[in-house]
């Protein structure tokens, strides 16, 4: 492919097989139903609704999950085993309650609904102690507003339905706690001139995957307004690349219809740690959450369509192998979207992102791999680079859809951010060889 070599090509639009990506400010999130363990919680666990801690052996589980579905009003009272090593009042709270996010919980502690030892903490990084009694109410879910924000967009192609961006790396796509603002979601809003959009507080791994589509369908209420944009799918804040937004009802559910049916054209490419053996494949692994990290997703054999992991495969092909086999710059076509599917096929295969430190594309790892392969007088620089690169190598290049009003199938590429480019023309003038 022409724009592997250089990337000098401008950003196109032009007519071709389908594929997509869609952009609705997210509508109400779900989340799976959980369960508390009664052997992770020897003391008490107790709602604060109709439910009593005796509840959980009354045959009201059916009830029980709704109302922890989201774990509003969920109370935990325990003593901390004497035991127990030193650890962050926010990381043990999350280690009682199963299914519940490090977010959550963070920001019950800091609206004072945490008592130790009966005294209000709002700290989160406070470290409880063996014997602490700890006391836990989970807070409401509360609604985020969007605010339309003058944000420059990088803008690849727009009619009255649809908008496809370019999105920058280290930009969110939509606020979220600990991002409220600057989001592209915040830009979209003012670029199309649309009203303040409320949507529920829900914490979400991100990615550019379809499993996030349960996560951003449904009703929005935008104070009256006759348009409501709608985020289809989502990039990583790392992953740079190529975004479709929805511009009205019609479009978001036929573009959701795409990704449902996986019809949407997804190229992506990425430096690895490292080359692939065999130099192009089919991955076929089920990923699920990492049991050890649970902002991290993990491919999980055997594990297919299970509780613990979801059917995903991705194909792979090495472009290029550069710095003499310490990277190589890798296609990636998904069948399948799963949360990081990529990240963590990559990091199952032995060959992790560079620059992904969640997924072992560690700045050691790298250097590890690249000094061996090169002359010593640029070990400097090799440092210096891989230093520099804080995120996970990975860009949208191609994205494909049929068109909800024409049918006509539309096709967008858009060439890496300079930093990626960077990176990779350091990387081609160690070495680069192209698989025959």
């Amino acid at each position: 492919m022409p724009w592997l070599c250089g990337f000098t090509s401008s950003t196109k639009a032009f007519l071709t097989s389908p594929s997509l990506v869609s952009f609705f400010p997210t509508p109400k999130p779900t989340f799976p139903p959980s369960s508390l363990s009664a052997s992770r919680f020897p003391i008490t666990v107790r709602l604060l609704s109709s439910f009593s801690a005796s509840s959980l052996s009354d045959g009201n589980e059916d009830a029980l999950v709704g109302v922890l579905s989201n774990f509003s009003g969920v109370r935990l009272e325990e003593t901390v085993p004497i035991d127990s090593v030193k650890v962050r009042l926010d990381s043990w709270i999350s280690s009682r309650v199963s299914g519940i996010s490090r977010a959550r919980v963070q920001s019950s502690i800091r609206l004072g609904l945490v008592r130790v030892n009966g005294q209000v903490v709002d700290k989160v990084s406070y470290n409880v102690k063996a014997g602490d009694e700890i006391n836990c109410e989970i807070s409401e879910l509360r609604p985020l507003k969007a605010e339309a924000e003058n944000i420059p967009l990088d803008i690849v192609y727009e009619d009255d339905s649809v908008l496809v961006v370019n999105k920058p790396p280290h930009m969110v796509v939509h606020p979220a706690p600990g991002n409220p603002t600057g989001t592209l979601v915040n830009g979209i809003l003012h670029h199309c001139s649309l009203p303040t959009v409320e949507y529920s507080n829900q914490e979400f791994l991100s990615d550019d995957e379809d499993d996030e589509l349960k996560n951003t369908s449904g009703d929005h209420n935008t104070s009256g307004a006759s348009v409501r944009p709608g985020i289809v799918h989502r990039l990583d804040k790392g992953t740079s690349g190529l975004l479709v937004v929805a511009k009205d009802e019609h479009s978001h559910a036929h573009l959701s219809d795409q990704f449902k049916l996986h019809t949407i054209q997804r190229v992506y490419i990425s430096l690895t740690s490292g080359v692939p053996s065999p130099l192009s494949g089919r991955i076929e692994v089920p990923i699920g959450r990492d049991s050890n990290n649970r902002i991290r997703m993990a491919a999980i054999p055997g594990a297919n369509n299970s509780k613990q992991a979801r059917h995903a495969a991705s194909r792979y092909k090495v472009i290029e192998i550069l710095a003499g086999g310490g990277s190589a710059l890798v296609e990636w076509r998904l069948e399948t979207g799963r949360t990081h599917q990529i990240r963590a096929h990559a990091k199952y295969l032995g060959i992790p992102l560079l620059g992904d430190e969640v997924y072992g594309g560690t700045k050691s790892m790298a250097l590890s791999l690249l000094r061996p392969r090169t002359p010593s007088d640029i070990h400097g620089q090799l440092l210096k680079l891989v230093s520099g690169f804080e995120r996970p190598s990975l860009h949208a290049l191609a994205l494909g859809f049929k068109h909800p009003y024409t049918g006509k199938n539309i096709h967008f590429t858009c060439q890496p951010p300079p930093d990626f480019a960077k990176i990779l023309g350091q990387l081609r003038k160690i070495s680069t060889v192209k698989p025959a």
